[in-house]
């Protein structure tokens, strides 16, 4: 198993890929390669974002991608509103979605906070014991 795949964020960013696909299979066909193919793409860059950044080697690459991970959800918010708007998505299914988001939201800024946080703190060296003769 990989790290990422231990994050409770990269896990709910899954779910709401998934949702969002399933969702977006009853968009009109004209859509197919329109709104829908972008709402798709910026929910799955949610999670790519989060595994990828994970395997950075320092925590503030790793912030940055949790940064890109964040713009991409809300991109898929707002693209979510537009397909609200043109009556593609129902309202309570809008809101179930809607909420999913913020939860991601709220993840990624907490994930994000801790690195930060961590990372300004300078990590502690161990002395090594000299060998006794």
């Amino acid at each position: 198993m990989f790290g990422f795949e231990k994050l409770d964020v990269w896990q709910k960013a899954i779910d709401y890929a998934g949702t969002i696909y399933q969702v977006t299979r009853g968009f009109p066909n004209d859509e197919r390669f329109g709104l829908a193919s972008q709402l798709r793409r910026s929910a799955v860059s949610v999670s790519s974002n989060i595994a990828e950044g994970s395997s950075r080697s320092s925590m503030t690459d790793f912030s940055r991608f949790l940064e890109i991970a964040y713009g991409s959800l809300l991109e898929s918010v707002s693209e979510l509103m537009v397909a609200r708007k043109q009556e593609f998505v129902d309202v309570r299914v809008y809101d179930k979605l809607y909420n999913e988001a913020e939860q991601v939201a709220k993840m990624l800024s907490g994930l994000r906070r801790n690195i930060q946080k961590n990372s300004t703190v300078k990590p502690r060296t161990s002395k090594t014991p000299s060998p006794q003769s």
